[in-house]
């Protein structure tokens, strides 16, 4: 994999993907379009459609390669995940400095963040010198993290393909991306290998000792399987997201050569669910892989084209201050820039409402309203044009 720069995030960009910009630099939102007020129309179109609608984003503050947030009940300020090493809240003050460890590669460093449902316990995703991914937990109090201890650690192949997203389901249960472990094709045959974490989502309660599994996931007791294991055949699910309406997870997998893709885990799902790498990418078979069984994906657009490398999967978005946004899952792409709003009812239906320049990460706040985060510095909030 081609670096983007020293210190940029690679684990945003395809293996065979163009470069993205290279460097952070002083960036803004590209300027809101004003609502679409006429109707483009053509004589073969009896029934002219209006131009998507755009959205602003009003930028909030600048971090050091903000990559992840998440926000506590009972608290104001949302959190925000440096790669670099620090979680830092909205007020400037910084909550945790893992600088002096984590690893420095273009795909390592804090890389996750997450609260427990009641706010006492915050969770960091982040790589150590050695390469290695922990699930670090500590007690939170709002104003000092103490505490700390490791709830999971998985061993890293290589450098590339970490995940790092950390997510708790309207279950109560914490869920954890790991990708397929990196270098290129799965060489270990992870994303399809149930004995190992790798190219998995996990499903654990992180309040046990270390974690408990909770029954009723899907390989819990069965022979050959990691019973953590709640979803597999990913390659890099660097983003997802919980919709808090209908409960239904959206998974952004980061592809190979030729395929970006979304997937959706319905809200009724026991789980299991195999999303096909390193059998496909996409929805075509990858290097003649084949299997029975997988689960298709709900969007899926090309790499390389118009400067496409790397899926940031979002949220469905169901604030208040864009009503005609609700009901709508909201992703983009880092290298090319745009955001893209697709009904969930219809995810094939997607259109552009903005752009943001090395988009890295989504974030929702506790009123449904939507965050996006760019590699570059800025923390934006998404809001009427």
């Amino acid at each position: 994999m081609r670096p983007l720069a020293a210190v940029l995030l690679l684990a945003l960009t395809a293996c065979s993907a163009a470069s993205p910009p290279p460097g952070p630099a002083t960036v803004s939102s590209a300027p809101p379009a004003p609502p679409a007020s006429t109707r483009a129309s053509t004589p073969a179109s009896p029934e002219p459609k209006s131009a998507p609608r755009q959205v602003r984003f009003r930028e909030l503050g600048r971090f050091e390669r903000p990559v992840a947030l998440a926000a506590r009940k009972g608290d104001a300020r949302l959190y925000v995940a440096e790669q670099g090493g620090r979680l830092r809240a909205t007020d400037g003050d910084v909550i945790v400095d893992l600088s002096g460890e984590v690893s420095g590669g273009n795909e390592q460093g804090l890389l996750g963040v997450a609260f427990h449902p009641s706010g006492r316990w915050l969770y960091l995703d982040w790589t150590d010198t050695r390469g290695a991914t922990h699930v670090t937990e500590w007690a939170f109090d709002g104003r000092r993290a103490t505490g700390r201890r490791d709830v999971l650690t998985q061993e890293q192949p290589y450098a590339n393909h970490n995940g790092g997203q950390l997510a708790f389901g309207p279950d109560g249960h914490l869920y954890v991306g790991l990708g397929d472990g990196g270098s290129a094709g799965d060489p270990q045959g992870n994303g399809q290998d149930l004995g190992t974490l790798l190219g998995k989502i996990l499903r654990i309660d992180p309040r046990g000792r270390p974690y408990k599994v909770p029954r009723d996931n899907p390989f819990a007791g069965k022979d050959g399987a990691r019973p953590e294991i709640w979803a597999y055949g990913l390659r890099n699910p660097w983003r997802f997201g919980f919709d808090r309406h209908s409960g239904d997870l959206w998974i952004g997998d980061v592809g190979q050569d030729e395929v970006e893709e979304v997937d959706r885990q319905p809200a009724a799902s026991k789980g299991g669910e195999n999303y096909g790498w390193n059998l496909r990418e996409g929805g075509r078979p990858f290097r003649g892989g084949t299997g029975r069984g997988l689960t298709e994906p709900v969007i899926t657009y090309p790499l390389h084209k118009d400067g496409n490398c790397s899926v940031i999967a979002g949220y469905v978005y169901r604030g208040a201050a864009l009503p005609w946004l609700r009901g709508s899952f909201l992703y983009g792409d880092f290298c090319a820039g745009w955001v893209r709003a697709a009904p969930a009812a219809e995810p094939s239906k997607a259109a552009e409402i903005g752009r943001v320049e090395q988009l890295s990460s989504f974030g929702e706040g506790l009123d449904g309203e939507l965050y996006a985060l760019s590699l570059r510095g800025p923390l934006y909030r998404i809001e009427p044009a």
